[in-house]
């Protein structure tokens, strides 16, 4: 199937029935664009994928992997999902394809998980079958595990060279970010199958955990690969202020909290420093707080004026943020559809490039931006 067969493929299946849905104009700086609601009929929905045929697969943060296909909602979750601790902000959170996935119909979870000690973030592989996952294997663990149901991290991606990059928070103890023997706080990099790359950066360090790409980090919910560098860029939430803009560098310290723009929610100074020597500066802080999550570069062309465009969701700011960039250098913003949706989770460009998000909460929606 070529990319053009691919793409009229997907948008019959993903948008067939839109017109007949909710709609909303929005405005722009560059367009003038509709809303369109495609369901409303989701639990607290986190994250998202596309099948390669245009299905959309969607996790429900109690613990149910959707699918939304031909315009509706399956009303049957699949089968085979691992069992989920969901308490506070943990649950099912993250779904990512494999990069082989058209052959060898492998796809990764993130979520929290109980165990002796406590619950932790949790990836497991998974292969697609009918109605369902099957042979479903944990293949890592942000150890060691903690009580509580905060910080969980859990976005997943994968970059050039097939290697998958997931993050963990640092579960609401900002001490764990700092420590390179605990997993907590942390953007890992492994293979396909869970173990450790040889070139990670702390492989054979006395005291440090091989499986660290980068550490310092506090609440990290958004991932995206750069479609020309293949950088990984990140953002995460700061207290109360200082949420994060980052490039990851392997072996970096992103600051976490020796350097912060944000203070403690009762107003208190985590730290009197913003930058430190051998830390790494954000690209863009935000202050206050948007509370970020979702990511994703766009390189669609329903909207040529937004290639090279990197869209993120604002939870607290009720907004989806399109962010302009010169090369590696945050240039401006503007808030899309501003207080129109709650919690927007996630946001990814659909096959037919047009953008997708989901809102966080007990009835959440799956919506569309399209022309107008």
């Amino acid at each position: 199937m070529n990319r053009r067969q691919f793409t009229l493929a997907a948008a019959s299946v993903v948008a067939a029935p839109a017109i007949a849905r909710a709609q909303d104009i929005v405005k722009s700086s560059k367009y003038t664009l509709r809303l369109v609601t495609l369901t409303t009929g989701l639990e607290q929905p986190w994250g998202m994928a596309f099948l390669p045929d245009g299905r959309m697969l969607i996790t429900e943060r109690p613990g149910r992997l959707r699918v939304f296909a031909n315009g509706r909602l399956e009303p049957t979750p699949l089968s085979g999902v691992p069992k989920v601790a969901a308490t506070g902000q943990g649950g099912l959170l993250d779904v990512c394809l494999h990069p082989q996935f058209a052959q060898n119909r492998v796809l990764y979870l993130s979520y929290s998980a109980d165990g002796p000690g406590g619950n932790a973030t949790t990836v497991a592989r998974a292969e697609w079958g009918d109605g369902g996952l099957r042979a479903v294997i944990r293949i890592f663990e942000a150890l060691p595990r903690a009580s509580g149901g905060l910080h969980f991290g859990s976005r997943i991606v994968f970059d050039r060279a097939g290697l998958m990059y997931a993050t963990t928070g640092e579960r609401y103890n900002m001490s764990r970010a700092q420590d390179l023997g605990d997993l907590a706080g942390k953007v890992v990099r492994l293979r396909d199958d869970g173990s450790v790359p040889p070139d990670n950066p702390f492989v054979g360090r006395t005291g440090a955990r091989p499986e660290i790409f980068t550490w310092g980090h506090r609440n990290p919910q958004s991932l995206a690969v750069h479609p020309e560098s293949g950088k990984i860029w990140e953002a995460e939430h700061g207290p109360r202020g200082g949420d994060e803009l980052n490039i990851l560098k392997a072996g970096a310290n992103y600051g976490w909290p020796k350097a912060t723009a944000g203070v403690d929610y009762g107003g208190s100074i985590i730290s009197p420093y913003k930058s430190l020597p051998g830390m790494e500066d954000p690209i863009r802080t935000w202050v206050p707080s948007i509370s970020p999550s979702g990511l994703c570069f766009y390189t669609g062309d329903r909207f040529p004026a937004w290639q090279g465009s990197l869209f993120m969701g604002g939870l607290s700011a009720y907004a989806l943020f399109r962010i302009e960039l010169d090369g590696e250098r945050y240039v401006t913003e503007e808030r899309l559809i501003e207080g129109r949706l709650p919690y927007i989770r996630d946001v990814r460009e659909g096959p037919d490039g047009l953008l997708y998000l989901v809102t966080h909460s007990d009835r959440g929606g799956l919506f569309r931006l399209e022309p107008a």
